[in-house]
């Protein structure tokens, strides 16, 4: 089982040290780590059983967590993010040439969002960056709606739990192409 955490400091300082944790996101707990850190991205895809060219979720405290992996874009098209941030819309937005290929897998978009969830922000604010964000559980399976759940089903290869209620949505976040406005995923 995992270490059970109450403090996102604490689950901050474990994803500092290269650890791979689960933490209430806006519907689900969500997976995540270091996303600089190659060896993490790849243990949480191991854990996860996800295939490293679908790409991953980034969540930041704020625009400013995120940015260092995006490329600008044209002030239309950022407000029309920012008018959803914080929140639960993720976009697909175009990647800086060096994000690593462990984030964007087979993409030139990187999905990223300003989480609205407090304690998730409260980590990524911890951390001092954005983290990734992807469901907590196997793939093809129900997500983890709960630390006991999550400890139950992956506990055994978490560093972390950080224990919480998620933000009471029934689905994951929508996902929109920041460039076409198309939606990828419903809310």
């Amino acid at each position: 089982m995992a270490q059970r955490l109450t403090d996102p400091a604490d689950a901050a300082a474990l994803v500092r040290k290269g650890g791979v944790i689960a933490y209430p996101t806006e519907a689900v707990f969500g997976l995540g780590c270091d996303p600089r850190d190659e060896t993490a991205v790849h243990r949480l895809l191991h854990i996860k059983q996800r295939r490293p060219d679908q790409g991953l979720i980034l969540i930041g405290a704020d625009l400013t967590q995120l940015a260092p992996f995006l490329l600008p874009v044209d002030e239309r098209l950022q407000e029309q993010a920012m008018t959803t941030w914080p929140g639960p819309c993720t976009w697909l937005w175009p990647a800086q040439p060096d994000t690593p290929r462990w984030l964007t897998g087979i993409h030139d978009t990187l999905a990223v969002r300003v989480t609205d969830h407090p304690l998730a922000a409260a980590l990524c604010r911890a951390a001092g960056m954005a983290l990734v964000s992807t469901s907590a559980n196997l793939s093809g399976h129900p997500p983890g709606r709960s630390a006991d759940a999550v400890d139950a089903a992956l506990g055994e290869w978490l560093d972390g739990i950080l224990e919480g209620a998620t933000g009471g949505r029934e689905n994951p976040s929508q996902i929109r192409d920041l460039q076409t406005g198309r939606q990828i995923r419903s809310s």
